[in-house]
């Protein structure tokens, strides 16, 4: 009897530590299971991300073979193009092998999107001028916004670089500004520069001054004086006018964005008609220097 309850203890000491084994092993068995189903959702959407990550691979490197096909069809339209200029501007080879060079240069989409001869060539200069106002770093002062639009520049400088309060009188520190100014527009003959006076909304009138309209074309005539008297740029080149207060950048409720709105635009177009004239005009000059 007392054997039999020994063994009874033991095969119920068994049955409890097996059962306590096997509740373990079942919950270590479905958590091995939730991080097998989570595992198997993880490398499902890691192979949807991939799939779609090659998509866009695979779009742009079509929009890259693209626009390569593109850009060989516009070089072949612009070397035709340029073997017969319109107007019967004739300019050198020389000439010629510049331009192309610069073009090649030329965002592709840009030049994509140039029609004629002289949208091409516009872009050209654009590039040159671009190039020119970095290298006399002109957009190195936070007083001095410039952006490029297509072929049109646009350089934004603070009035207080400019002119005193309240004042059309050209100050001694633009010297700075206006010196590398001029030498940008010296280095390409055939640019159109419009110099426009913008005020803020505040009223003004004094003896001289009657209005905005007086005080920002006045402050324009004052640039484009010094741009000629000083720095010897071609007054042909130069336009000078004022917008008052109604191109402003920024609402006038508060100081900062009023001395955002005084400012005097440097708008730099290229005049395509002006630079055929010239080439053609520099091919006479050399040609009378050669038979001299």
């Amino acid at each position: 009897m007392k054997k039999f309850a020994i063994l009874l203890l033991a095969a119920l000491t068994f049955s409890c530590v097996s059962k306590k084994k096997y509740l373990a092993l079942e919950h270590e068995n479905g958590q091995i299971k939730s991080e097998l189903t989570k595992t198997r959702v993880e490398k499902e959407d890691l192979e949807t991300k991939f799939a779609k990550i090659q998509a866009r691979v695979n779009e742009y490197n079509t929009k890259i073979t693209s626009l390569k096909e593109d850009v060989g069809t516009l070089t072949e339209e612009n070397n035709a193009k340029f073997e017969t200029l319109k107007n019967g501007a004739v300019i050198s080879n020389n000439a010629k092998a510049k331009m192309r060079a610069t073009l090649k240069n030329v965002d592709a989409e840009k030049l994509n999107k140039a029609k004629t001869l002289k949208d091409s060539m516009n872009l050209a200069v654009a590039y040159n001028l671009e190039r020119a106002i970095n290298n006399n770093n002109i957009n190195e002062d936070e007083d001095i916004a410039v952006n490029i639009d297509e072929t049109v520049v646009m350089i934004s400088i603070s009035d207080k670089m400019l002119f005193n309060s309240g004042s059309y009188v050209v100050s001694s520190k633009a010297d700075k500004i206006l010196t590398k100014l001029a030498e940008v527009i010296n280095s390409e003959p055939s640019l159109d520069v419009m110099v426009e006076g913008h005020t803020d909304s505040r009223g003004i009138n004094t003896d001289k001054i009657k209005d905005n309209w007086d005080l920002s074309v006045l402050r324009a005539t004052s640039v484009v004086r010094r741009l000629q008297h000083k720095f010897n740029v071609a007054p042909e080149q130069l336009i000078a006018a004022g917008r008052s207060s109604y191109q402003p950048i920024a609402d006038n409720s508060t100081w900062q964005n009023r001395a955002k709105n005084r400012r005097t635009r440097i708008v730099i177009l290229p005049n395509i008609d002006k630079f055929f004239a010239l080439m053609a005009e520099n091919e006479n000059t050399l040609a009378e220097n050669i038979l001299d």
